[in-house]
């Protein structure tokens, strides 16, 4: 087991259907202990039968968006476990309504809104968990293709992702030295709570089906053991990077 007595935090399981869950569930399979953050009481109702059902060690709560949360997540996290290996990031938001339309159209608010929740959280959390991660620990992240390309109604979230996969290499150049990798996955489109926001997401699928190298979408079971690979040994000379996960569609051109 590729995991086998390391300590893995988990920031962004909303249900079943997420990417994190299926990150989650990999991770126990590979004989780690997990932790469940939560972003509020609606979310703790879903989080905690999870966490029960993974056999995970304790839920928390920590909203990204506010500074003070992360830190007493950090706290909370450094009485129960004392040190933690692994982080996985799959946290990300825009309003609705800047998820159609004309990207310019994006309202300033809206635009502070995706970058603060989808880009800066991730530096939030490394920030207050550094003390915390042991040397050789690892971290990762969920971005998405529309980052490098214009993917219809993505807008203010494509920007978001740039940001994102920016804060990794960034972020990798900061905590090598402590020999603490952090990498981003770019999967390939999936059916999750998230991207039921985004309009037009059937065509995407549809899309993707028909123009990848493989002819097929991504699972979340593919994502989940690409972040094993990622914060396994298996990976231990690969940090800063983003790997795609999408059956091969980001190569194709015309």
């Amino acid at each position: 087991m590729l995991l086998e007595g390391k300590k893995v935090l988990i920031f962004g399981v909303a249900n079943q259907k997420s990417i994190a869950y299926a990150v989650a569930k990999e991770c126990k399979k590979h004989g780690a202990q997990i932790a469940l953050s939560y972003v509020n009481d609606a979310i703790k109702k879903r989080v905690e039968p999870i966490c029960e059902e993974l056999d995970g060690d304790f839920t928390f709560k920590a909203d990204l968006s506010d500074d003070a949360e992360v830190k007493k997540a950090a706290d909370e996290v450094r009485e129960k476990w004392g040190s933690v290996d692994v982080i996985i990031h799959s946290v990300a938001f825009a309003d609705r309504e800047d998820l159609k339309g004309r990207f310019v159209e994006t309202s300033r608010d809206g635009f502070k809104l995706a970058l603060d929740i989808s880009a800066y959280s991730l530096v939030a959390v490394c920030r207050e968990f550094e003390d915390l991660m042991s040397e050789g620990g690892a971290v990762v992240t969920m971005t998405y293709h529309g980052s490098q390309k214009v993917i219809t109604n993505y807008n203010v979230m494509g920007v978001a992702k740039a940001a994102l996969e920016a804060s990794v290499r960034y972020l990798a150049a900061d905590l090598g030295k402590k020999g603490i990798r952090v990498n981003a996955i770019s999967a390939g489109p999936l059916k999750t709570l998230a991207s039921s926001g985004i309009h037009g997401f059937k065509h995407i699928l549809s899309h993707i089906e028909e123009n990848a190298p493989l002819g097929r979408n991504v699972t979340q079971e593919d994502v989940g053991r690409t972040a094993i690979y990622l914060t396994s040994e298996l990976g231990s000379g690969t940090t800063g990077e983003v790997v795609y996960v999408d059956a091969g569609y980001n190569i194709m051109g015309i």
